[in-house]
């Protein structure tokens, strides 16, 4: 072999060697991407939503000056899980679903269901988590029987409710005539809803809902 030919191949095989190392590096780097979007969509949780909805948290100076009509529901408040959260109004979508608050830290009020007090159940639903931060209702899963909620209407009216009841459905077989409807027909109810459970692969949804029954104390 001659010198020239013997340099040739040592050139060919150094640059065999440098290609073979790019694409490692490149697959390599297309892993990581793929883990970190495992993680972030094991992370979110939608509610119907298919927006990614903030994790900005609102200041203590946000949340009280919150203001809503009179009649509408303006707070929510858990004392045992530490919960003090504006009320926004929610609305179906185009495929009818119930709408997410557009902030982990919000819960939302469906606008179809019972206003505080009146016959038949108020509906909120809030987020559990977003890819950076636990939401409003992280911990709703440690409510029990007997616990108390507030909600406070926009004329600052106290209404109390008494947790009866604490349900997880499957994401494809929520009852929603059942989730939308008062514990106790006697009573004006006010359900709470989140997603539960773990991550449905390949998508931003857990494949199981969280529902909270209570009626209002008399």
């Amino acid at each position: 072999m001659t010198k020239q030919r013997r340099k040739y191949l040592i050139i060919m095989v150094v640059a065999i060697l440098v290609i073979t190392i790019d694409i490692g590096i490149l697959v390599r780097h297309k892993i990581d991407m793929d883990k970190q979007q495992a993680f972030i969509n094991s992370q979110m949780s939608m509610l119907g939503s298919r927006n990614v909805p903030s994790s900005v948290k609102p200041t203590a100076k946000a949340i009280a000056a919150y203001e809503v009509s009179p009649n509408l529901p303006k707070y929510l408040i858990i004392p045992s899980i530490n919960v003090k959260a504006r009320i926004v109004e929610l609305y179906t979508n185009p495929s009818d679903q119930i709408e997410a608050p557009d902030n982990i830290f919000d819960v939302g009020w469906y606008n179809k269901s019972s206003l505080p007090g009146d016959p038949g159940a108020t509906f909120i639903d809030g987020h559990v988590s977003s890819w950076t931060a636990n939401g409003i209702f992280y911990n709703l899963k440690k409510l029990k029987q007997g616990d108390s909620i507030q909600i406070i209407r926009g004329d600052n009216k106290v209404f109390t409710y008494i947790v009866s009841k604490i349900q997880v459905y499957d994401a494809t077989s929520v009852n929603m005539n059942q989730v939308l409807s008062p514990i106790n027909s006697a009573l004006s109810g006010l359900n709470l809803m989140t997603c539960t459970g773990k991550v449905i692969p390949n998508t931003s949804e857990f494949n199981q809902r969280l529902v909270v029954y209570s009626e209002l104390k008399t």
